[in-house]
């Protein structure tokens, strides 16, 4: 029997799905930021916000395509009750907590409240309104998670592309200014400092949650073959790539072009606002709120529909529409904190969960190099989690001095990525305690 493939077109429409799937408002607004800081360091920079805004999101998308799917099949392989446990974390903390809820207050802020009455802006109704429509179209969308590829890929995403390279194209061919001097610990710590800034756009663990999207879609194409399921995640995957570094690049050109025009600016939100003012005219102001606005209602989707079906994989005791509604309403009551106090509470948790899924997502692809022994995952993450969950509570206003003192000593701890050397560290033990484990096992065996 023939195994069916995908076409070119399907591969295509999958990573424009992933594409949008992944550039929410975060990853609009932290380039232009960034470029700003930079100024002349913006090659160094953007370099480290790469690798952690695309290269760590890339690789979670490759790590789920081969573990067969989903987060829990590579968290379980530490212990099935860490890979449940932490699986519900991330997808909370991506979803309904965090992830779903500042799609809503971001595109509020900046795509739709300049175009209000000052008075109504501010006001409690503007926001619950807004919310309310926009969770219900989210509703709409992710009632049928199959059709996702076609109403994202073949719709929304060539619309959000369109907005965002209008800005990007006008930018080049007319820049706003020069670009100046780097700004603060940019002067001398470019690579670190926009490393740290590819956290705030959560793709890593993202990725770890959109995967089973996108190998759902594929499985709706009629393709049940395993292989070529992985094959054609893993293509949608570095196209989705290629888009977020172009869309990167661009919107860091305009941060770092901007100063001259506008100054330098607290947010990258201010910053793209204003920017496109001054590249379109009034008409920026309505290209913006599109791009915001297309971005962050995809990306409400995916999360939406990925947490759903997590949760009903979990518990199926209720319906997936029944999920969709419950985290929908719940993402709506919390968007209507605000912006602010969202991100003021997410980055500790960020700061705690991204290394303990960057170092599970890199041992997934060479654990057979230790024969997949739950020990070598566990002592690498123990050591990990250590370290990273002082960072946060660090992060968080909660110091502990005497155990901030030892931890300063770890390399790269003052440019808060100290989680590295015990990761590495952690790692190598494990698998030098596997192999020779291994080796002394198969001595033992009768001839």
């Amino acid at each position: 029997m023939q195994k069916k493939a995908l076409t070119k077109i399907d591969i295509l429409t999958l990573g424009l799905m992933l594409f949008a799937l992944f550039l929410g408002a975060g990853n609009i607004i932290f380039p232009p930021y960034l470029g700003q800081l930079a100024g002349d360091q913006l090659a160094i920079a953007i370099t480290g916000f790469l690798l952690t805004g695309v290269g760590l999101p890339l690789l979670g998308i490759l790590a789920i395509a081969k573990a067969g799917g989903d987060l829990q099949s590579i968290a379980g392989r530490v212990h099935p009750v860490f890979g449940i446990v932490f699986t519900m974390i991330v997808y909370l903390a991506i979803g309904p907590f965090f992830g779903i809820p500042r799609t809503a207050t971001v595109a509020f802020e900046i795509g739709t409240a300049p175009f209000l009455p000052a008075d109504f802006a501010e006001s409690f109704w503007s926001l619950s309104i807004f919310t309310l429509i926009f969770f219900t179209i989210t509703v709409l969308f992710a009632m049928n998670p199959t059709k996702l590829v076609d109403r994202i890929g073949k719709v929304l995403t060539p619309l959000l592309i369109l907005v965002i390279g209008s800005l990007a194209i006008k930018s080049f061919l007319t820049p706003m200014g020069s670009i100046n001097s780097p700004v603060g610990n940019y002067d001398t710590e470019a690579f670190f400092e926009s490393f740290l800034q590819g956290y705030l756009t959560m793709d890593a663990i993202a990725a770890l949650v959109f995967g089973i999207v996108i190998i759902q879609s594929v499985r709706s194409k009629g393709v049940t073959d395993t292989r070529t399921i992985l094959k054609a995640t893993a293509y949608a995957g570095f196209i989705a790539a290629i888009g977020l570094s172009a869309v990167y690049l661009s919107l860091s050109h305009i941060g770092a072009t901007s100063v001259e025009a506008i100054g330098l600016q607290d947010n990258g939100g201010i910053i793209i606002a204003m920017a496109s003012r001054i590249l379109y005219g009034e008409i920026g102001g309505i290209i913006l709120s599109a791009a915001i606005s297309f971005a962050c209602l995809t990306t409400s989707i995916g999360l939406v529909s990925a947490t759903a079906q997590f949760f009903y994989k979990i518990f199926p005791k209720f319906s997936y529409i029944t999920y969709v509604l419950f985290f929908a309403l719940f993402s709506a009551i919390i968007a209507n904190v605000g912006l602010t106090q969202l991100i003021a509470i997410s980055l500790p948790v960020l700061l705690a969960i991204y290394p303990v899924a960057i170092v599970l997502v890199i041992l997934s692809f060479f654990d057979r190099v230790f024969y997949r022994k739950p020990f070598v995952y566990m002592i690498a993450l123990s050591v990990t989690a250590i370290v990273s969950i002082f960072d946060a509570l660090r992060s968080a206003g909660i110091a502990f001095e005497q155990i901030d003192s030892i931890l300063s000593h770890l390399l790269f701890f003052e440019q808060g990525i100290g989680w590295v050397l015990p990761a590495v560290v952690g790692t190598a033990i494990g698998i030098a305690v596997a192999r020779s484990t291994h080796k002394n096992n198969q001595r033992s065996l009768p001839l």
